[in-house]
């Protein structure tokens, strides 16, 4: 059966006890303990499944892959908290899918200098202050690749969610990263090698990236993309969602700045807004430091709000206007720039305090 959900999946199983038995059984049965009467096969497509079966398996066998059904240990125990989880999950590498902490990062395709740069900086410090921390992506171009290479170069196991059987990569040009990947960390699918690779499979298996891992942070997005989707699922699946801030006049950040305006996801700055979000232990408290900041020095208006915010605390734009007597509207700018940089938070009532 095409599709099943692991709902089906598990109820089949129930009822059978086994596998064997499950495997075994009549599609009279089947439609007997699910309840329908629609037709589910025959014993030709019985034929045919059990013989694709077989030659999945000598591949596997032949390629040291690791076949995981949603009932074995090593399957991701995130993922199979999700209702839409996958009943089959295909494994080549050497990591751990069930790592004490394990982040998603994902991203636009055409990833600028400033996203690079960050994606860099912030697995250079979580290396440090999170050691044994797996990083879990797509191996798309932009911002995944960028992941993923980054990952290794700090020693961090990273795992690569394909959208195609095991047989081939996606795209090419990443072939060697992903067999770097197979030496610390690993790839990922719920595809066999006989199934076609669609458009709709990567939207999909955006559900493993998310569903897989404890956060997800979005490193630059224009208005619409895969990483908009992995966000939400995160989201719906009560998992944190984080993204890095960028230009408002800036196509590629107009997805991040959006998630953020609607309470979607937190703000991130560095590392270190990660890790305390979590509230995941470091190696070394003291190793925990401010990440460089990638944002130009404040301006001379946002210099006298943050002295006035210090000096006052929390205050409404209204209370700023009058404190400041600049224009509500350039308030207004200069407090959104501020948010971006990290040196402001929103608070409930219209206020704003600093962050520090």
């Amino acid at each position: 059966m095409k599709g099943m959900s692991r709902q089906v999946a598990e109820k089949l199983l129930l009822s059978c006890g086994d596998l064997d038995t499950l495997f075994n059984e009549s599609a009279e049965s089947w439609r007997e303990i699910l309840g329908i009467t629609a037709p589910l096969f025959d014993e030709t497509s019985r034929e045919k499944a059990l013989s694709a079966a077989d030659a999945e398996m000598a591949f596997i066998e032949k390629s040291g892959i690791t076949p995981l059904f949603f009932t074995d240990m090593d399957y991701p125990a995130r993922l199979h908290e999700c209702p839409d989880a996958p009943v089959m999950l295909y494994f080549k590498g050497n990591g751990n899918l069930n790592p004490h902490h394990i982040l998603s990062i994902v991203g636009t395709r055409k990833a600028t200098r400033y996203g690079r740069d960050f994606c860099a900086d912030l697995l250079g410090q979580l290396s440090q202050s999170v050691p044994g921390l797996t990083i879990v992506s797509g191996m798309a171009y932009g911002i995944d690749i960028c992941a993923h290479r980054e990952a290794l170069k700090n020693n961090l196991p990273t795992i690569g969610v394909l959208a195609h059987g095991l047989h081939t990569l996606y795209p090419s040009v990443h072939r060697v990263t992903a067999r770097e990947a197979e030496q610390n960390g690993g790839l990922l699918t719920e595809y066999t090698t006989q199934q076609p690779i669609l458009k709709i499979n990567f939207v999909a298996r955006n559900r493993i990236v998310a569903g897989m891992t404890e956060a997800t942070l979005v490193i630059e997005s224009p208005e619409k993309g895969g990483a908009l989707i992995t966000a939400h699922l995160a989201r719906d699946y009560n998992r944190e969602v984080f993204a890095l801030p960028g230009n408002i006049n800036q196509e590629c950040s107009i997805g991040c700045n959006r998630l953020i305006r609607d309470n979607v996801a937190a703000l991130v700055t560095s590392a270190k807004d990660i890790i305390e979000t979590m509230g995941w232990e470091t190696a070394t408290r003291s190793d925990v430091k401010q990440q460089p900041s990638l944002f130009p020095e404040i301006s001379e208006k946002e210099s006298v709000l943050l002295q006035i915010l210090h000096e006052r605390g929390e205050m409404q734009i209204n209370q700023l206007t009058v404190a400041t007597n600049l224009p509500t509207g350039e308030i207004l700018s200069t407090l959104l720039e501020m948010e971006f940089k990290g040196l402001v938070r929103t608070l409930p009532g219209g206020m704003f305090r600093t962050t520090k």
